[in-house]
């Protein structure tokens, strides 16, 4: 059965009849009272807002200062194309992001065919929850060989931090080597516990920031959080060769980047690396508000040590401190 071809453009839109006869009789009245409008059409006030409802839902109506406003019908339909654009980009913005994160999922899932490859064999490894990191990363370095690397970012917060530090010791002290990165704010925030670690025989440089945890002994073992970050579980445990040394090259190369504190010990501030990593930061063009988060210092504090150092080295300038830092080798 044939479909009736709508009789007004109200009725295309939609809306019933008695709708549309409504907006046809409210469109003559747009401005009034709403208490006029209402005796224009033989009703109360409050039976006129109840048959409003339909329109004021649709944004064809408004009742404001208890007047009565009526949009004709081709602003009726502008508002509708409006709405219904202002949905489809957001529609449009989802089904993006789906298709940014549909390489992800083939990506993730991505394998050789049947045939392609021979002798697969799981990588050897696994990610773990549970149980207490301190205890389980001393019985794996007591079972294993090599010297320690480790990225710390914020581990001297941990309640047994002393323990392990000692712990340490003991296995410098039988001739394995410990190097740790840590970020320059420790130097402030953390200052007894790397003295501590120092003194133990670790060898320490420190970075502006440090990415995630991390642990490796020797050739043979790597630990890091899945995902990265500054959390102890999951927990991967890495033995596979090639992965292990993977992550030896990235810490390698975070070491050569990072900053020695060769004056850490001892009462003084580690004066000359504090100048060294300001220089740095002025060279690089951070502001002194990112340093001072950097350092987990006060601002005052950055802009006093930058002034400080730019009378040492007789600069008028940041350019010409760096100039001068240059040139006495700090950097």
């Amino acid at each position: 059965m044939p479909t009736r071809t709508p009789a007004t453009l109200m009725a295309a839109l939609g809306f019933p009849k008695h709708v549309d006869r409504l907006h046809q009789q409210l469109l003559g009245h747009s401005g009034r009272e709403l208490v006029s409008v209402a005796a224009a059409l033989l009703q109360t006030p409050e039976e006129l807002m109840s048959a409003l409802e339909p329109l004021c839902d649709a944004g064809v109506v408004r009742v404001e200062e208890s007047r009565v406003f009526v949009a004709s019908a081709p602003e009726v339909v502008a508002r509708i194309l409006a709405a219904q654009a202002a949905s489809a980009a957001i529609v449009q913005a989802e089904l993006e992001s789906v298709a940014a994160a549909l390489p992800f999922l083939t990506g993730s899932g991505a394998r050789p065919a049947e045939g392609e490859v021979h002798d697969v064999q799981p990588l050897d490894g696994e990610i773990s929850s549970g149980g207490n990191p301190v205890p389980l990363l001393t019985a794996l370095m007591v079972q294993s060989r090599g010297d320690l690397l480790w990225l710390r970012p914020d581990q001297w917060r941990h309640p047994s931090e002393d323990a392990m530090g000692d712990f340490i010791g003991g296995l410098v002290s039988g001739g394995r080597s410990s190097r740790a990165i840590y970020p320059v704010r420790a130097l402030t925030e953390a200052r007894a516990t790397l003295n501590h670690r120092v003194e133990k025989g670790e060898v320490i440089r420190v970075l502006p920031t440090v990415p995630t945890r991390m642990f490796i002994i020797g050739t043979t073992h790597a630990v890091l959080p899945e995902p990265l970050g500054q959390v102890d579980e999951p927990r991967s445990l890495i033995r596979q060769p090639g992965l292990v040394k993977a992550l030896t090259y990235w810490f390698e190369a975070l070491w050569d980047r990072a900053a020695p504190v060769s004056a850490l010990t001892g009462e003084a501030e580690p004066r000359s690396d504090m100048q060294r990593f300001l220089v740095q930061q002025l060279a690089s063009g951070s502001q002194d508000e990112q340093i001072a988060r950097r350092l987990g210092v006060s601002l005052r504090t950055v802009r006093r040590r930058v002034a400080d150092l730019m009378i040492e080295l007789g600069a008028e300038s940041r350019f010409q401190a760096g100039v001068e830092a240059a040139r006495r080798g700090w950097l």
